[in-house]
Protein backbone atom coordinates (compact mmCIF):
# COMPACT_ATOMS: atom_id res chain seq x y z
CA UNK A 1 0.00 0.00 0.00
CA UNK A 2 1.48 3.29 -0.88
CA UNK A 3 1.34 6.37 1.49
CA UNK A 4 -1.16 8.26 -0.01
CA UNK A 5 -3.01 4.94 -0.24
CA UNK A 6 -3.09 4.54 4.11
CA UNK A 7 -3.72 8.05 3.81
CA UNK A 8 -6.79 7.71 2.25
CA UNK A 9 -8.17 4.57 4.24
CA UNK A 10 -7.38 6.06 7.63
CA UNK A 11 -9.03 9.13 6.52
CA UNK A 12 -8.26 12.68 7.70
CA UNK A 13 -11.08 13.53 10.05
CA UNK A 14 -13.68 15.85 9.58
CA UNK A 15 -12.22 19.23 10.28
CA UNK A 16 -9.65 18.65 7.21
CA UNK A 17 -12.65 17.65 4.97
CA UNK A 18 -14.47 20.31 6.55
CA UNK A 19 -12.03 23.04 5.51
CA UNK A 20 -11.42 20.95 1.86
CA UNK A 21 -7.64 20.43 2.14
CA UNK A 22 -6.17 17.85 0.19
CA UNK A 23 -3.53 16.17 -0.12
CA UNK A 24 -1.36 15.68 -3.33
CA UNK A 25 2.19 14.45 -2.04
CA UNK A 26 2.82 12.34 1.23
CA UNK A 27 5.81 10.36 2.14
CA UNK A 28 8.08 10.65 4.88
CA UNK A 29 10.07 13.31 3.49
CA UNK A 30 7.75 15.30 2.30
CA UNK A 31 3.89 15.69 2.52
CA UNK A 32 2.22 18.35 0.67
CA UNK A 33 -1.49 19.91 0.69
CA UNK A 34 -3.46 22.67 -1.02
CA UNK A 35 -6.27 24.35 0.71
CA UNK A 36 -8.93 26.75 -0.93
CA UNK A 37 -8.96 30.50 1.04
CA UNK A 38 -12.90 30.87 0.31
CA UNK A 39 -14.93 29.50 3.22
CA UNK A 40 -11.72 29.30 5.58
CA UNK A 41 -11.52 32.96 5.91
CA UNK A 42 -12.07 35.88 8.90
CA UNK A 43 -14.82 38.67 8.73
CA UNK A 44 -12.33 40.70 6.42
CA UNK A 45 -11.53 38.02 3.58
CA UNK A 46 -8.07 37.08 4.84
CA UNK A 47 -7.42 33.53 5.30
CA UNK A 48 -8.14 32.63 9.04
CA UNK A 49 -4.63 32.51 11.05
CA UNK A 50 -6.20 29.37 12.52
CA UNK A 51 -7.10 27.83 9.14
CA UNK A 52 -3.05 27.51 8.55
CA UNK A 53 -3.01 26.07 11.62
CA UNK A 54 -4.92 23.87 10.74
CA UNK A 55 -3.71 23.08 7.30
CA UNK A 56 -0.08 22.67 9.06
CA UNK A 57 -1.17 20.33 11.85
CA UNK A 58 -2.81 18.44 9.14
CA UNK A 59 -0.20 18.01 7.41
CA UNK A 60 2.56 17.46 10.20
CA UNK A 61 0.58 15.06 11.95
CA UNK A 62 -0.26 12.77 9.25
CA UNK A 63 3.55 12.47 9.03
CA UNK A 64 4.61 11.81 12.24
CA UNK A 65 2.05 9.15 12.16
CA UNK A 66 3.12 7.72 8.77
CA UNK A 67 6.70 7.76 10.62
CA UNK A 68 5.21 6.37 13.57
CA UNK A 69 4.44 2.75 11.69
CA UNK A 70 2.41 0.16 12.62
CA UNK A 71 0.76 -0.01 16.16
CA UNK A 72 1.92 3.41 16.95
CA UNK A 73 0.18 6.75 17.20
CA UNK A 74 1.88 10.36 16.87
CA UNK A 75 -0.27 13.08 19.20
CA UNK A 76 0.35 16.89 18.40
CA UNK A 77 2.25 18.24 21.74
CA UNK A 78 2.95 21.87 20.27
CA UNK A 79 2.46 24.05 17.72
CA UNK A 80 3.36 27.46 16.74
CA UNK A 81 2.69 29.69 13.70
CA UNK A 82 4.11 32.48 12.58
CA UNK A 83 1.87 34.34 9.55
CA UNK A 84 3.95 36.64 7.48
CA UNK A 85 1.50 37.15 4.45
CA UNK A 86 -2.20 37.21 3.83
CA UNK A 87 -3.85 34.95 1.27
CA UNK A 88 -7.43 36.61 -0.22
CA UNK A 89 -8.23 34.04 -3.19
CA UNK A 90 -7.27 30.91 -5.04
CA UNK A 91 -5.72 28.51 -2.40
CA UNK A 92 -2.71 28.17 -0.69
CA UNK A 93 0.08 24.71 -0.66
CA UNK A 94 1.15 23.38 2.75
CA UNK A 95 4.66 21.86 2.13
CA UNK A 96 5.57 19.40 5.27
CA UNK A 97 9.64 18.54 6.25
CA UNK A 98 10.76 17.00 9.07
CA UNK A 99 13.25 18.57 11.16
CA UNK A 100 13.63 15.48 13.49
CA UNK A 101 12.48 11.85 13.45
CA UNK A 102 12.85 9.83 16.36
CA UNK A 103 11.50 7.17 18.05
CA UNK A 104 9.55 8.56 20.74
CA UNK A 105 9.00 12.46 19.31
CA UNK A 106 8.71 14.04 15.47
CA UNK A 107 9.46 17.39 14.47
CA UNK A 108 7.99 19.29 10.84
CA UNK A 109 8.35 22.48 9.70
CA UNK A 110 5.10 23.31 7.21
CA UNK A 111 5.25 26.63 5.02
CA UNK A 112 2.33 27.24 3.59
CA UNK A 113 2.14 29.57 0.04
CA UNK A 114 -0.30 31.08 -2.16
CA UNK A 115 -1.02 31.20 -5.76
CA UNK A 116 2.29 32.93 -6.50
CA UNK A 117 4.33 30.74 -4.20
CA UNK A 118 5.08 33.50 -1.72
CA UNK A 119 5.37 31.87 2.09
CA UNK A 120 2.20 32.79 3.89
CA UNK A 121 2.41 31.29 7.12
CA UNK A 122 5.49 28.98 8.79
CA UNK A 123 4.53 26.31 11.48
CA UNK A 124 5.98 24.28 13.08
CA UNK A 125 4.64 21.03 15.07
CA UNK A 126 6.19 18.81 17.55
CA UNK A 127 4.43 15.14 17.95
CA UNK A 128 5.21 12.39 20.61
CA UNK A 129 4.67 9.38 19.28
CA UNK A 130 3.35 6.34 21.12
CA UNK A 131 2.63 2.34 21.07
CA UNK A 132 -1.38 2.72 20.09
CA UNK A 133 -3.65 1.87 22.94
CA UNK A 134 -5.15 -1.56 23.56
CA UNK A 135 -8.84 -1.37 22.36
Amino acid sequence: MTPLEWLAQRGMGALAEKMEIKFIEFTIERAVATMPVEGNTQPVGLLHGGAYVVLGESLGSMAANLHAGPGRLAVGVDINATHTRSATSGIVTGVCTPIHLGRSVAVHEIAVSDDQGRRCSTIRITNMIKDFPAS
